[in-house]
């Protein structure tokens, strides 16, 4: 460079105005980590589109095409019975495999499942009583077929056809006229009590070990046990005036709970189901209905619910704030409205403790796995419905996933949900709850 001129003159050299060293680099001019970070990151680019997602634990097993008035039940074994426009099949609940089907038939309104047998009635708008027909749920064959209506009893295997009075609170409980006790096998019958005018059926504990045994609450204000092998009376005794009905008395805590009017007012009496002896007597306050809660019976009132003894009355607990208690297979639900639509939680019905809230959950009947209770709850307007389940110990419900939209009415089985679809399908999934 010079400056003799005043003019400045920039010698660049090789012609290229490049230096040497741009063509022979002496050391790098990125760092040495890079190229094995930019690699890293395209891998991860590459890869992770073909990450499968996490898999639900719901999965479809199989679906049945029915009618929106199409009744189906599930029995012990896993089957799924379902009658589909009047035609009675089996599937396995496993797998969807089809055991059998039974002759087509006049669809029944619901299907009655005691020990290996179920009892279909027909749908009818006539005045005639439509009969009960008893179907194996081992080959699907008719067994037997007799008029009227044919119940079961809690705790015996014996069958009763009765001649039921139209009841808001159950099939079979209040009746009329005679009893047949039924041979399950064939059908036949076996003895016949008569009812002169109208009473309340119930089932109550034997001794010991023994079967349960028939009691009647006569609208004379006899109170009847039966034995259920030979229909025999084996005790009978007057007791007060009351309001009986198919959910007065009671049988809770192995006593017999009477509702009825006092000196001052409404009282609860219980009674000894072997001897019919009169046990205890107690103010009934604003209770207005008895049901059984675990060891101990629940009344519920206008004051909330509380739970006694039943083996001496006394108050074991009580909660304001509750309408009733309602029993879903191992686990209590408790209820604050009187439709029984808002649930509070799982309790326990030892000493009313919340142990489970359930808020906007609403429980699904049948069962589930391990004493598990499934829940559905709508969510997004009602377009969506979860599936969780509450376990024993849980504090919480257990998220599962969201049912397809269009789904409800829904019932458990171990390890099987089943619902309905807007769809005309009777959908079966399994579901895993851990």
């Amino acid at each position: 460079m010079s400056d003799t001129s005043g003019t400045v003159f920039i010698d660049l050299g090789y012609e290229r105005g490049e230096p040497p060293t741009y063509d022979r680099p002496g050391r790098p001019t990125t760092p040495l980590w890079f190229p094995a970070a930019m690699l890293a990151a395209l891998v991860l680019l590459l890869t992770a589109g073909s990450i499968a997602p996490a898999k639900s634990p719901l999965s479809t097993v199989f679906r049945l095409q029915v009618g929106p008035a199409d009744t189906y039940a599930m029995t012990d074994d896993g089957q799924l019975l379902a009658q589909t426009f009047g035609l009675l099949t089996s599937y396995n609940l496993s797998d969807g495999r089809l055991r059998w089907q039974a002759g087509q038939s006049t669809p029944a309104y619901r299907l009655r499942l005691t020990d290996d047998i179920v009892l279909m009635r027909p749908w009818t708008t006539g005045a005639t009583e439509p009969g009960t027909t008893a179907v194996s749920t081992f080959t699907g064959g008719t067994m037997w077929e007799r008029p009227g209506n044919v119940v079961n009893i809690a705790g015996s295997s014996m069958l009763l056809a009765v001649s039921s009075v139209r009841s808001l609170s159950g099939s079979g409980r209040r009746v009329q006229g005679p009893i047949d006790a039924v041979d399950p096998a064939t059908g036949r019958t076996l003895w016949t009590v008569h009812v002169p005018s109208t009473a309340v059926l119930l089932g109550v504990p034997g001794v010991g070990d023994d079967e349960s045994r028939m009691l009647l609450v006569h609208d004379d204000r006899t109170l009847a046990i039966h034995d259920l092998s030979t229909g025999k009376v084996l005790v009978s005794r007057k007791v007060p005036a009351a309001d009986y009905n198919p959910s007065n008395p009671v049988v809770a805590g192995g006593r017999i709970l009477l509702r009825h009017p006092g000196i001052v007012g409404p009282e609860i009496s219980a009674f000894d189901p072997v001897t019919l002896k009169q046990l205890w007597t107690e103010p009934a306050g604003d209770s207005y209905q008895i049901q059984p809660c675990g060891i101990n019976a629940c009344l519920s009132g206008a004051d909330g619910v509380r739970a006694i003894d039943p083996f001496n009355g006394d108050t074991l607990w009580k909660q304001p704030g509750w309408h009733s208690v309602t029993q879903y297979g191992e686990m209590f639900i408790a209820y604050g409205d009187p439709d029984n639509a808002l649930p509070i939680g799982v309790i326990d019905p030892e000493n009313g403790a919340l142990q489970v809230r359930l808020d906007g959950w609403r429980p699904v009947g049948g069962a589930g796995d391990d004493g598990g209770l499934l829940l559905t709850r709508s969510t997004d307007g009602g377009s969506r419905t979860m599936v969780a389940v509450a376990r024993p110990g849980d504090t919480s419900p257990h998220v599962l996933d969201a049912l397809p939209q269009g789904t409800g009415e829904c019932q458990a089985a171990p390890a099987r949900l089943v619902c309905r679809t807007m769809y005309g399908e009777l959908v079966v999934w399994a579901y895993r709850e851990g």
